[in-house]
């Protein structure tokens, strides 16, 4: 068994499905960005089958994909393809280093946010990695959704929730008052712990095939 500067482990090639082995890269890798010695994730890389990161900013982005990719009938981990949560948009930088030409040599894709756009693509390009397969989202990925699905249709997901009286009380802050819809409910979605991740896999279930918001439905594609 190998192990690293975290609680990751190997075992022996062959014996972890690939869910659990791009579980155990993705820890490893999380590892190495926060300042471990990266040994692992490179025996994790040369033993399985990953080829492709996808670098999102956070976990409710990495939830949409999964979930879009499951309803597409997709196993990303068995095509060789990690969802990684790189936990803010700074990170692109380090995550491209660790994970594109000057590290691993994997395929980079991604999301990211209209207002963050230069910030990538400077990251990307001091990791050498091209910006092919990274793709905009005008807001964020929430506010992509709830375009997609329209207010009502998200407040009825809330209802049907049982988040209808959190909902509520927060429309009556006085902090909210006046702003169009859409903004309230993406202010929303991040007022508690978890609720993003959640929503993140409730907005995309609830979505039909034509409503797949553009930037989302073009990274699915180009995995």
């Amino acid at each position: 068994m190998v192990s690293g500067g975290s609680d990751v482990s190997l075992t022996p090639r062959g014996t972890l499905d690939p869910m659990a082995d791009m579980r155990a890269f993705r820890d490893a890798v999380g590892d190495w960005a926060n300042g471990g010695s990266g040994r692992v994730a490179r025996e994790l890389a040369a033993e399985s089958a990953v080829r492709t990161a996808v670098l999102l900013e956070g976990p409710s982005d990495h939830a949409a994909v999964e979930t879009l990719a499951a309803r597409r009938g997709r196993n990303l981990a068995a095509e060789g393809v990690c969802v990684i949560a790189m936990g803010g948009a700074m990170s692109i930088a380090r995550y491209a280093g660790l994970l594109g030409p000057p590290g691993l040599g994997l395929r980079l894709a991604g999301l990211c946010d209209r207002g963050e756009q230069r910030f990538y693509e400077r990251g990307l390009e001091r990791a050498g990695a091209p910006w092919q397969g990274f793709f905009v989202c005008e807001a964020d990925l929430e506010d992509e959704l709830i375009r997609a699905l329209g207010t009502a249709g998200v407040e009825e997901i809330i209802r049907a929730e049982g988040d209808l009286r959190a909902w509520q009380t927060f429309l009556h802050q006085p902090a909210h008052h006046g702003r169009p819809r859409q903004q309230q409910l993406r202010r929303f979605l991040g007022t508690k712990k978890g609720r993003k991740i959640r929503y993140g896999h409730l907005l995309v279930e609830a979505l039909s095939p034509d409503e797949v918001p553009p930037p989302l439905d073009a990274l699915l594609t180009s995995l």
